[in-house]
């Protein structure tokens, strides 16, 4: 996982802690300075025409030719990791899951609200570069990863060529295409009443770009092979991202089209896990609280399926499949397991708060979970030493 997935995720990890915590977030570790540090860090990852507010003044304009290439306009947007690269497929889901933290938590992050929205829009501005810079093809990177990767140098000072990377009907890329979908509507939805304008085009494109996922079926690991694998393969397959972002989009628009292309794609898959590539965790949550939230039936098999999750995270449940250290830290897999870590806590936390809401529970078989079952647990991870964990991926100086 790269460093860049790593920080947004570590964000979503201190968001999390801002509900359990409260507004006293000052203390040891200090949540506060954590969350405002972890939003610093993608302004260290900018590419692009750097603003004059840019805080970490040691970076500079860099990747102003992106889409030259192709005669095209693709500058802005995220480097990813130490590379020079823009992968567009974490991109979005990083995008995404900070639309979704600054909806669900934007009142508790007070002054970094405003920065959290700039992290945002720094990426749906190229997003949308990249959906409508020629009709009927969706950009999806720049620079060619491996030639990037044997070079390390400042992306002031690259001269590595930058391929750009693109998905159209002859070369299909639902996956990448149903993620930009849903970065483009849930950040709709936090434009929506501070810059209405941009919202409307943010939502357009996302379900124009929604609309090209659907027609054109296919995985963009098979359309552009070594570009993407192994860097960013789509191993789970598509369908997770069109169920993704179908609800987004049905969130944002609460258009039943939505809603009954959902039902056509069947059952889903029951994960144990949640992260860039393998969305049905996020979306069964997500989808889950029309049931919760707001009581309609059509959404209990969503509600059933949230829970089906939670039931193979909780550890004294019969239906558990995570491990944890001796420590109670969750390992899911060794490579970059805190990725799994803080998405996963966030899913809890979010969860957790709907359950609140309307004092809900649900049982995983012999074992009785009410909201502070899965707060309780979120907040333990939370408080696994976060200082000592993200420090050495991204917060440094935490």
């Amino acid at each position: 996982m790269a460093s860049s997935s790593v920080s947004f995720l570590c964000l979503l990890f201190f968001l999390s802690s801002l509900l359990l915590n409260g507004i006293g977030v000052q203390g040891n570790p200090n949540y506060k300075d954590a969350l405002l540090k972890s939003i610093l860090f993608f302004q260290g990852q900018r590419s692009g025409r750097l603003p004059a507010n840019q805080h970490i003044s040691w970076r500079s304009n860099s990747g102003l030719s992106d889409g030259f290439l192709d005669h095209v306009d693709l500058t802005g947007g995220y480097y990813d990791a130490g590379d020079n690269v823009k992968f567009n497929f974490p991109m979005a889901f990083a995008t995404t899951m900070l639309s979704w933290s600054t909806l669900e938590y934007g009142k508790k992050m007070g002054p970094q609200l405003q920065e959290a929205r700039a992290a945002i829009r720094w990426a749906t501005d190229y997003l949308l570069k990249c959906a409508r810079a020629k009709p009927g093809r969706l950009y999806v990177g720049v620079g060619d990863p491996n030639v990037d990767h044997k070079c390390w140098e400042r992306p002031e000072d690259m001269d590595t060529v930058r391929t750009v990377y693109s998905i159209s009907p002859s070369n299909p890329g639902s996956d990448v295409a149903g993620e930009t979908a849903a970065a483009l509507a849930a950040a709709s939805m936090v434009f929506r009443k501070v810059d209405p304008k941009y919202s409307r085009l943010l939502l357009e494109t996302a379900r124009k770009v929604m609309a090209f996922a659907i027609q054109y079926r296919g995985a963009y690991s098979d359309s552009l092979g070594s570009a993407v694998c192994p860097f960013y393969c789509s191993y789970s397959g598509y369908k997770d991202e069109l169920v993704w972002g179908a609800s987004w989009l049905l969130r944002a628009t609460n258009d039943a089209y939505y809603y009954n292309f959902l039902k056509t794609l069947g059952a889903d898959d029951q994960p144990d896990l949640f992260s860039w590539d393998n969305k049905y965790a996020g979306a069964h949550v997500l989808l889950s609280r029309r049931a919760l939230l707001e009581n309609d039936k059509n959404f209990e098999q969503f509600k059933q399926e949230a829970e089906s999750f939670m039931c193979r995270i909780l550890p004294n449940s019969p239906y558990s499949t995570t491990q944890y250290t001796q420590g109670g830290l969750m390992y899911k897999l060794p490579e970059s397991n805190l990725q799994y870590v803080t998405s996963i806590t966030f899913l809890l936390t979010t969860y957790g708060k709907y359950m609140k809401a309307k004092k809900q529970t649900f049982n995983c078989g012999s074992l009785f979970v009410t909201p502070n079952s899965l707060i309780g647990l979120a907040k333990r991870q939370a408080s696994y030493s976060p200082s000592e964990i993200c420090s050495q991926f991204v917060l440094l100086g935490f």
